[in-house]
């Protein structure tokens, strides 16, 4: 009896285990531009200008929000286990290629199908990982997945120094990365596994149209699709521009702006992630509200760090724009490891993969607007203290939003 007891727990873990270092491979491969952007503007010459770069960055959003609840609906109808291993195979042979583009077409090419190929993992990994930690562990098991994707953007802002190194370059790292993600997804397709269904689970027949419906007039639901998504205003452009901003106002070199803009603040959110996750499933053991409470906490981290990055230029001096990063991140990871728990509060398990899908659909469309926006506000050399002005409004009305949220009784 104790071992077949502990056997689900090990399993569970282990599923977290397999998922990390993909999660891992999926932002390092999308991170890795943002860390080598003079070496691509420089290559390939007829990108041209800022507004180009942002509407490729845009363009990889708006497919990839799209296509996130087809490919959350099929996870929840066909189960997770392919659908996650097929898109670590496509998105990794597209990686691959793009270390071979030659034109802004190619390039913008490459990420349409980036997004593709991206758009079937998140909610497909993190429902899965909500199907095996089913209460206790639940905050704590999405955050270590998390911590993955926070260690790839970190390792994509070295990625600046590859770069710059002559004997290795940008293509060399776009080259490698598709490889391991190859080679990593035909292991992992033959060791993960769905989690069992119970004896007395009813098959999953909802339709796309059921489950749109279910969804959307889930009022709970809709409030949370919107505190998901105002922050990612935010969110995208320090991913996405941070090591570009961080270049050009302090001038210093890509390798250096690289990692200044991503290895601190993600640490931070990995802290953040850490203490977050423990926190909001032992706040769950007093009130069901437990993850939002902490949710909002982060929040509240969230809304002085945007008003502290977008001042920070002005002082001239780096390190007072880390500091700022660095709360940031603490604040993202309280945020990020909560949103699937919450969902699972408010939603069917059947429905929580094509929940999330919607999710990511409304916030990365938004996201990629912002980077679009952010390419052409800069090259009308608006202040960065008023468009991060108003990333920070917008956090301050995501914690509005995330308290009217009522959860199902547990």
């Amino acid at each position: 009896m104790s071992t077949s007891s502990s056997t689900p727990t090990r399993t569970a873990w282990l599923v977290v285990a397999l998922l990390a270092p993909v999660a891992l491979l999926n932002y390092l491969d999308r991170q890795m531009l943002a860390a080598m952007k003079s070496s691509v503007m420089h290559d390939i010459a007829d990108i041209g200008s800022e507004a180009n770069w942002g509407r490729m960055l845009g363009q990889f959003k708006w497919v990839y929000a799209f296509l996130s609840p087809i490919g959350g609906y099929l996870a929840d109808r066909f189960g997770r286990r392919y659908i996650i291993g097929g898109s670590l195979f496509a998105w990794s042979a597209v990686t691959w290629w793009t270390g071979h583009v030659s034109s802004y077409s190619e390039l913008l090419t490459a990420r349409t199908l980036m997004g593709v190929s991206e758009a079937f993992y998140i909610p497909g990994a993190l429902a899965l990982i909500a199907d095996y930690h089913t209460g206790a562990t639940r905050s704590r098991a999405v955050g270590i997945h998390q911590m993955g994707i926070y260690c790839g953007v970190i390792v994509g802002g070295f990625s600046g120094y590859v770069a710059d190194s002559p004997s290795l370059g940008w293509r060399w790292a776009f080259d490698a990365c598709g490889i391991v993600g190859i080679l990593y997804a035909f292991p992992l397709v033959l060791i993960l596994r769905d989690a069992p269904k119970s004896v007395d689970a009813v098959p999953n027949t909802t339709s796309p149209a059921g489950a749109a419906k279910a969804l959307l007039t889930n009022l709970s639901f809709i409030l949370l699709v919107l505190y998901f998504t105002l922050p990612a205003l935010a969110g995208w452009v320090v991913r996405d521009w941070m090591p570009a901003i961080l270049k050009s106002e302090f001038n210093i070199g890509q390798g250096k702006a690289g990692v200044s803009a991503t290895l601190y603040w993600q640490a931070a959110a990995i802290v953040g992630a850490v203490i977050g996750g423990w926190l909001a499933d032992r706040w769950m053991k007093r009130t069901e509200r437990g993850r939002i409470y902490v949710s909002a906490l982060g929040m509240a981290m969230i809304v002085p760090a945007m008003f502290g990055v977008g001042f920070a230029p002005q002082t001239g001096m780096l390190w007072v724009a880390i500091a700022f990063l660095i709360l940031f991140g603490l604040g993202w990871g309280f945020f990020d490891t909560n949103n699937m728990p919450i969902l699972c509060q408010v939603t069917r398990p059947e429905l929580r993969a094509t929940g999330y899908g919607i999710m990511n659909l409304v916030s990365i469309s938004c996201g990629g607007l912002a980077d679009w926006g952010f390419g052409i506000l800069r090259d009308r050399s608006v202040p960065l203290a008023g468009i991060f002005s108003v990333f920070a409004s917008a956090a301050i009305l995501s914690i509005v939003l995330v308290l009217l949220i009522k959860p199902k009784p547990l």
